[in-house]
Parts: C-alpha cells; sequence; structure tokens
C-alpha cells in the first residue's frame, strides 16, 4: 500500500488538535480541503480514523491504533531525508532564531569556516514551535525554557542574561539607573508561556480608559503600543533591543530577577556535519557571558 506522507502528517495535526477547524488554521489549508485529504486517508486505510460531532473531532479506536505508528513514519521519513540531506555537497544549515536574538556573528562566523557550505537563517515567531522537530531548521537558537519538549533534542546552554524594565520614557522610573522589582508592587504582571517576555495588565492612564490586555494573538508592535502609551509595561531579556529604537520608550536594568538563558537547541543524533561546527561558534559568540555556567545536555527538562 503506497500512503502519502502528507496525509498521514495531516492526521497527526487533526488527532493532536481534536478539531478540524484549529487544524486547518495550523496547516494553512481550508477546513473543507483538509477534511476531504483526511477522507482520502481513511480511504487508503480502509477504516475510520475520527468521529466527527460539533464539538470536535475524536480518534475511533483505528485511529488509536494508527496514531503511534504514524508517528513513528513521519519521524522516520524525516531521518532518511536529514541522512540523504547531509550527504549531499555543499553541506547546509539553516538556523533558526527566537524573536529578540541576533546571531549575524555566529551565522558570519560558520559561512567563514565553511566557504563551500550553505547557511541559511529563518526568524520564528514564539507560535511556531515545531519547526525544528519538522526539519524546517537544523538548529535553534532561542530562549530557555523552552516552549515544547524536549525529548529527542539536544539543548546545550550558552549564557545567562539579566532582564530590563521596558516603560514609557514619561513613566515615573524612566530615569533611574536601576530598578527593584519591589518597585512594581502595583503592577499585576503576566508571564507569557512561550517567551521570557513578561506584561502587565493594562491599566487606565489619567482620563484614558484601560484597553483590553493584550490578546494571545495581538501582534508585538500592537503590545508595544500599550507600553509607549503608559497604560503598561514589560520586563524583556537584556539582549531584546527590539524597544530601545523607539525614543517613546526607555529601557532600565532590573536588578532582582532571575536571569533568563540562552540556548542552542539541535536534534539528537542529526547528522548534519555542520552542527558540530556550530555548536563551537555559538559557545564562543554567544557564550560569552556564561563564565563557568555553560553545560550541554540531552532532552533536558526545559518546558515550561
Amino acid at each position: 500500500m503506497d500512503v502519502d506522507l502528507r496525509l498521514v502528517r495531516y492526521f497527526t495535526v487533526v488527532a493532536e488538535y481534536g478539531n478540524f477547524g484549529r487544524a486547518a488554521a495550523r496547516l494553512h489549508l481550508a477546513q473543507p480541503s483538509l477534511s476531504r485529504q483526511i477522507q482520502r486517508l481513511e480511504a487508503q486505510l480502509g477504516v475510520r480514523l475520527f468521529d466527527r460531532s460539533p464539538q470536535g473531532s475524536s480518534l475511533t479506536d483505528a485511529g488509536r491504533a494508527f496514531l503511534p505508528g504514524a508517528r513513528t513514519l513521519l519521524q522516520e521519513a524525516e531521518q532518511a531525508a536529514r541522512t540523504a540531506r547531509a550527504a549531499v555537497r555543499p553541506r547546509t544549515i539553516t538556523v533558526g532564531y527566537a524573536e529578540g536574538l541576533v546571531i549575524t556573528a555566529c551565522v558570519q562566523e560558520l559561512r567563514r569556516r565553511h566557504p563551500d557550505g550553505e547557511v541559511r537563517t529563518r526568524r520564528l515567531d514564539w507560535r511556531d514551535r515545531h519547526a525544528l522537530a519538522e526539519g524546517r531548521v537544523d538548529a535553534l537558537v532561542a530562549y530557555g525554557p523552552l516552549p515544547l519538549p524536549t525529548d529527542g533534542f539536544r539543548v546545550t546552554r550558552l549564557h545567562e542574561e539579566s532582564r530590563v524594565l521596558v516603560m514609557s520614557a514619561r513613566h515615573r522610573l524612566a530615569n533611574e539607573e536601576s530598578v527593584s522589582l519591589r518597585a512594581l508592587s502595583d503592577e499585576e504582571l503576566v508571564a507569557c508561556v512561550s517567551t521570557p517576555v513578561v506584561w502587565s495588565t493594562p491599566k487606565a492612564v489619567g482620563d484614558r480608559p484601560a484597553p483590553p490586555p493584550p490578546g494571545i494573538d495581538d501582534g508585538f508592535e500592537d503590545k508595544l503600543e500599550l507600553v509607549a502609551t503608559g497604560h503598561c509595561v514589560a520586563i524583556f531579556p537584556a539582549s531584546d533591543r527590539r524597544a530601545a529604537v523607539r525614543e517613546d520608550i526607555a529601557l532600565v536594568p532590573l536588578v532582582d530577577t532571575d536571569p533568563c538563558e540562552v540556548v542552542l537547541v539541535t536534534r539528537a543524533g542529526d547528522p548534519n556535519p555542520l552542527l558540530g561546527s556550530l555548536e563551537d561558534v555559538a559557545r564562543t559568540l554567544l557564550g560569552v557571558a556564561a563564565g563557568a555556567g555553560r553545560k550541554s545536555v540531552d532532552g533536558a527538562g526545559l518546558a515550561g
């Protein structure tokens, strides 16, 4: 039987979300099209994989039995593809990096060391948790803790860095040399699940009413506008300088908060020969602030 791997992937995403609408959005497909593709897979297999209802979709007994093998099939296919790509010259590597991080020096040094290789980069926003697992990038430079399980990944801690308070230039603390977290006792701080950024709940400013809290899909610039207008504050990693270009926003070091980590993540056992060189470059150029605290772990529990 010839099973289309694309249909198998669609099946695993629907199984993950339990809803055709959300799965279609994740796959960038129209919902009717996704339903037809799943029906094609069911026809190929000769079994019904989902029970569909207005409340969502649940796996049938056949679907539950098929899911572990489907995931293994996709993983083995991706591993075979990576092995094939690694055997072809010139070597190619795609380095993903999280919003707020700058990896230019690492990329330039990697290209200098491997002039016959092809080094690509891809900026990833906080919602794109699957780029490394799906093979769209070969490595990821990100802030920890990571918003994904790390089983099957190699996580290398590069360094720790302090945090800064981001606020309106007219804020009462904007001209301080440093700020204690105790000075924010009147702020309701809400940590993001998938990023190291912390935003406060918007408040009224003078005769301007408090806007609604930022939604999960609100863009970074929309949230930054709330900071600039004085409705809220934020806490960023010190290296995230995206707000520093605005004259109406001030950044002041925070002195009593836990630091955040910068890590390099790769797939355990990936045969790409450029990965070892990337790790060495990243340790040298991004690990400067780590001191004696640098170390590498496999499958470390950094999710959360």
